[in-house]
């Protein structure tokens, strides 16, 4: 099986001052989508393994379009996005967010250890998602829990179709001051700690 892609979408905030307080290195935050065709639009299939395995190409696109936006710029923190339209199901969007999409997006990010924050949602055109985010080596990096709040276009996700979306950050939160391990701190390889 082969994903029609219909639309892609890409996204960056360059933040320097949170709550008055300005800082030299900014926040950077990408988000890079793409918007497919759902070949399941409309009826049920038990086995979605080939839409699985599909999402793997759609993986490296994604990949490579983070590191062409980020510039070069650091990235610390990631989290993954999808938003099914109203003639497919829930499931539709997170089969195309497994691993086999994530992987390809780690190896382009030069490698992540910790689990991917995802949310995924059913929605009518111009719907809103919140993408959870996280430290890309360890998930008890509190500083790193942050979100991108995405408004899509107008028009998408259209009856038949999938939003994949992935957002990167280059650093932690701006005054991030709740403790707990640091990034300067991780020692494990368990993508934890």
């Amino acid at each position: 099986m082969q994903l029609e892609i219909r639309r892609s979408l890409t996204m960056m905030d360059r933040k320097y001052c949170e709550a008055g307080k300005l800082h030299d290195v900014p926040l950077v935050r990408t988000m890079c989508a793409l918007v497919v065709a759902n070949p399941y639009s409309g009826k049920y299939v038990d086995d979605m393994s080939e839409m699985i395995e599909a999402s793997r190409a759609l993986g490296r696109l994604v990949g490579a379009m983070i590191v062409e936006a980020m510039r070069g710029e650091s990235i610390e923190g990631y989290g993954k996005g999808g938003v099914v339209g109203l003639g497919g199901e829930l499931e539709h969007a997170n089969a195309l967010l497994t691993t086999t999409f994530a992987n390809p997006v780690r190896e382009a990010i030069g490698g992540a250890l910790a689990w991917i924050p995802s949310f995924t949602k059913r929605a009518a055109p111009g719907a809103n998602i919140d993408v959870p985010m996280a430290h890309k080596d360890a998930l008890y990096v509190r500083s790193h829990y942050d979100e991108m709040s995405i408004a899509l276009p107008p028009e998408t996700p259209e009856f038949d179709e999938v939003v994949l979306l992935f957002c990167v950050a280059s650093r932690g939160r701006l005054n991030a001051r709740v403790g707990g391990l640091t990034t300067q701190e991780i020692t494990a390889r368990d993508g934890l700690r």
